[in-house]
């Protein structure tokens, strides 16, 4: 800066120097002109007219008189002697002007000048850090890293036919695929594409080798996610992809995150992004004229990312992925070959709210999304054949929640005094409490007879809690419109759990304002009726809830706690020190009557000692627990599949929640899927399960689903 003034200033001077001799030679020069004028002027105001002959001699000896008489004779010469003076002197300026600079430029500023050329030389280069590994509880790696040698091409490479062309011959890539993926703009419209990962190595020394022949094309060996249990555990676990524009400007301030890099997309990948994320390293090179690197000057090693446990335990979460595909697409991956077209299996820690394992089918294999989603697999998986695989169900599917409800419902009615444990009801198969004269109907068409509360549980009988439902609507004026649904409330039904995933479903519990609101254009819908609540006090109607929101209800009733889910158990560095972890916190602790909570345990134990069939399968497990099945109808569709239990009754561990859509009824379907996946979370902590393996992707391929002989409901 410094420099640059002192330059300016010699600069300033010697201009003003040249103006100001300029300006003298033009001043002097006028006033010479200006004088000649003015004394031919004086001499023509007295008269005196002058002719050639004045200015003649006529004789000798009047020369003398004559020359001291008349003007002097002005010469051209001494006319522009001035002007050539003014231009010198102003030549003379700019030249020093240029002078001076140069001056500063060599002398002055050279040192400067010569290590900005230096550095022109030199380039830094980022280089890509590895992300960190994700392990399950006891430290098994789900998620790890490995070598890929990739073939990235400059955009402009899309508009060069013959380049696209031995791409595709090379690589064995179909020559559209290959100038797709070019044109692909999704990590940045400046960033190099990715054509192809794991590329053989004969590829790339073809490549290496003909370089000339594949302008804009480079190959580089980078560190991308590997999955060595295929499928398993993937919509927890979640995919990574090239960072986006869009992401790019809003990554959270302090994100070290460039063009290029792979950031997660989903699951934890995506939640636990800023800390499985390492820190960029950096190569300074000196390139040639044509851009390639000749010499490495210094370089930084990266910094991996930290490493992510989760509470998912390896063994368990692989005994529910199978579990949930061998029962809908046992057929070679074909979905609806076996029972359903689609489930979700949740397992819940009731001490702290961790996710042991979380199933969700179809899946897919996050390995597939490597280098970027081909457009082929993300237009097979949003397809409705496909029953989009992308979808983790567990969190985000929403669902009537059937008779698993009638656990809550039951309490509600016991708080406000509808039901004791004294009560009965009398069950013929059909009601008509409305007087319509279009009964509701029991599952059980024939009838359940008389039953107590408990009875109605262990039975599931829907006529007991129409009579329980008709009893909040005759007494609204008493204990409020909304009764039955704010004491829903308390299990946080229609509320998120705030699990450590995104894209969680809220669920719904009806009331006349969402009804109002949601048919807003069809007045006649609008109204809440009867109906709508012997509906939604079965689970029918328009109750929404997701499988892991059965099971942290469940939680609540097995403990009268209910924790906030959650997948992250703790981070390390990449020294192995712990430097997070998750602590555990309750979401609710349970307001309601200790006698009334008891009865409800006691019926949920009746559902798995009652009912001979499920009361057998858990026998054959060797598993105490308590339970509840349902039967969610939907409209066009086969039943949906539910089953909810915790165990051990006499000390709850775990809950596990499934559902199976088009499954059929819960007691045939989910309940023997939930049976399975609950021994295997005991038998695991008794160490007698470790048994690991590789869970295959989705197909995308599908069959009409088997029908399920009904006049509706089972249970």
């Amino acid at each position: 800066m410094l420099i640059a003034i002192i330059a300016a200033l010699v600069a300033l001077v010697l201009t003003a120097a040249a103006v100001v001799i300029v300006l003298n030679m033009v001043r002097k020069n006028r006033s010479e002109s200006v004088g000649v004028k003015k004394s031919a002027a004086t001499i023509d105001s007295v008269g005196v007219k002058s002719t050639l002959s004045d200015y003649m001699p006529k004789h000798a000896n009047h020369g003398t008189a004559a020359s001291s008489s008349s003007q002097p004779v002005t010469v051209p010469a001494d006319v522009l002697r001035p002007r050539f003076l003014a231009m010198g002197a102003l030549v003379a300026g700019v030249f020093a002007t240029l002078l001076a600079k140069l001056w500063s430029m060599q002398i002055l500023a050279g040192s400067k000048y010569a290590s900005e050329s230096e550095e022109n030389r030199y380039s830094v280069v980022s280089t890509p850090a590895p992300r960190g590994y994700v392990y399950d509880a006891d430290g098994l790696a789900l998620v790890k890293n490995r070598s890929s040698l990739t073939v990235l091409a400059d955009p402009d490479v899309a508009d060069n036919r013959d380049v696209l062309l031995r791409l595709s011959t090379v690589l064995g890539v179909p020559y559209n695929v290959v100038r797709q993926r070019v044109k692909d703009a999704s990590s940045g419209a400046q960033s190099q594409r990715v054509v192809a990962s794991d590329a053989r190595m004969r590829d790339v020394a073809f490549i290496s080798e003909h370089a000339d022949a594949f302008p804009g094309v480079t190959v580089e060996t980078r560190a991308v996610r590997d999955y060595p249990y295929g499928a398993l555990a993937a919509h927890a676990l979640g995919y990574t992809g090239s960072v986006s524009e869009d992401e790019l400007g809003n990554m959270a301030a302090g994100r070290d995150i460039e063009l290029g890099d792979d950031v997660g997309k989903s699951g934890v990948e995506s939640t636990y992004d800023n800390l499985i994320a390492g820190d960029h390293g950096q190569r300074k090179v000196m390139a040639d004229s044509k851009g390639n690197v000749v010499e490495v000057v210094s370089e930084t090693q990266p910094t991996r990312g930290s490493d992510v446990y989760l509470c998912i335990k390896g063994p368990v979460q692989y005994a529910a992925d199978k579990a949930l595909a061998e029962l809908i697409a046992p057929d070679d991956g074909v979905i609806g070959s076996g029972a359903g077209t689609a489930g979700a299996v949740v397992v819940l820690d009731i001490a702290d709210g961790g996710i042991v394992a979380m199933s969700s089918y179809p899946t897919f294999a996050p390995s597939t999304f490597t280098g970027g989603i081909p457009q082929e697999v993300w237009d097979l998986y949003n397809t409705e054949e496909s029953h989009y695989p992308l979808m983790n169900r567990a969190i985000s599917g929403s669902y009537p929640a059937a008779s698993t409800y009638k656990a809550f419902t039951s309490m509600a009615a016991l708080e406000y005094g509808f039901a004791t444990d004294t009560s009965t009801w009398t069950c013929t198969g059909s009601w008509d409490g409305w007087n319509t004269g279009q009964p509701q109907m029991c599952w059980e068409h024939s009838g359940h007879g008389t039953l107590d509360l408990y009875g109605g549980i262990v039975n599931s009988c829907d006529v007991v809690f129409y009579e329980i439902a008709k009893a909040f609507w005759d007494n609204q004026e008493t204990v409020g419109e909304t009764a039955l649904q704010d004491y829903l409330h308390k299990f946080r039904f229609g509320e998120y759990t705030g699990i450590d995933l995104s894209g969680e479903a809220q669920g719904r519990i009806p009331t006349p304002e969402w009804k109002a609101e949601h048919f807003a254009d069809y007045p006649e819908e609008a109204v809440w009726k009867g109906g709508d609540m012997t509906n939604m006090i079965i689970g029918q109607g328009y109750v929404l809830t997701t499988p892991l929101q059965i099971a942290c209800a469940y939680a609540a009733i097995a403990t009268g706690t209910m924790m906030k889910p959650h997948l992250l158990k703790e981070v390390r560095n990449a020294s192995g020190e712990v430097v997070l972890s998750f602590e555990p916190e309750v979401l609710t602790e349970i307001d309601v009557n200790t006698d009334d909570l008891a009865l409800v345990r006691r019926s949920l134990r009746g559902v798995a000692t009652d009912n001979s069939y499920i009361a057998k399968v858990l026998n054959d497990y060797g598993i105490q627990a308590a339970c509840k099945t349902g039967t969610a109808e939907v409209a066009g569709k086969e039943d949906y599949a539910w089953f909810a239990m915790y165990a051990p009754y006499d000390d709850p561990k775990y809950v596990v929640a499934c559902i199976v859509e088009e499954g059929g009824g819960g007691s045939d379907t989910a309940m023997p899927l939930g049976a399975a996946v609950m021994n295997a979370v005991l038998a695991y902590d008794r160490g007698e399960l470790d048994e690991m393996g590789r869970i295959a992707g989705s197909t995308g391929k599908s069959v009409e689903p088997a029908a399920h002989v009904s006049s509706g409901r089972t249970d």
